[in-house]
């Protein structure tokens, strides 16, 4: 059965594929859910430079999903930048990467709240199909997410998951009050 709800447009596709990459040989058994929880409603995205924050509603459980990815180069900018006021069309998607600039997502950093620290849980997989279904309605929503930020920090509204070790120090940490 194929499934037109996501990735209709060239602009979405790209968001379908980080969920169902082609080097995948075998069926992934969480896409069906990610994807009926993508329907359903149950995906809440907040889209900004480079980052995305999704919460997703799983049960009796909220997982929120982080996602970073690298902006656009800035030729390939200022080529979508010049028609970005009008309609983003596959046909200025396809001159883009004939020039050399394919406005694909690359993922910088993805996390989850969740228990399952694989990067490709059920709830990120949900962001994706979220994202595609978005962006085939607008695409110019794809180029908010890959436009550069404008040099503010925004780390703050992105949950860390971990600390790393050498952020904490030993005395401090171990010290009984």
């Amino acid at each position: 059965m194929a499934d037109d709800d996501f990735g209709y447009t060239t602009w979405g596709r790209d968001w379908v594929r980080l969920a169902q990459p082609l080097r995948v040989t075998r069926p992934d058994p969480r896409l069906p859910r990610a994807r009926a929880l993508a329907k359903g409603g149950k995906v809440e995205v907040t889209i900004g430079a480079g980052k995305i924050r999704g919460t997703v509603e799983h049960g009796r459980t909220t997982p929120e999903v982080s996602i970073e990815v690298t902006p656009l180069s800035g030729p390939a900018l200022s080529l979508i930048g010049t028609q970005a006021r009008t309609v983003l069309t596959d046909e200025m998607y396809r001159a883009c990467t004939e020039l050399g600039h394919p406005p694909v997502p690359k993922l910088t950093r993805v996390d989850c709240t969740c228990p399952d620290n694989s990067g490709r849980c059920i709830h990120v997989l949900a962001v994706f199909y979220d994202m595609a279904q978005r962006i085939d309605d607008d695409p110019r929503l794809a180029l908010d997410v890959l436009t550069p930020s404008d040099g503010t920090d925004q780390s703050e509204t992105i949950p860390q998951r971990w600390t790393a070790f050498d952020a904490l120090d030993p005395a401090e940490y171990f010290t009984v009050r």
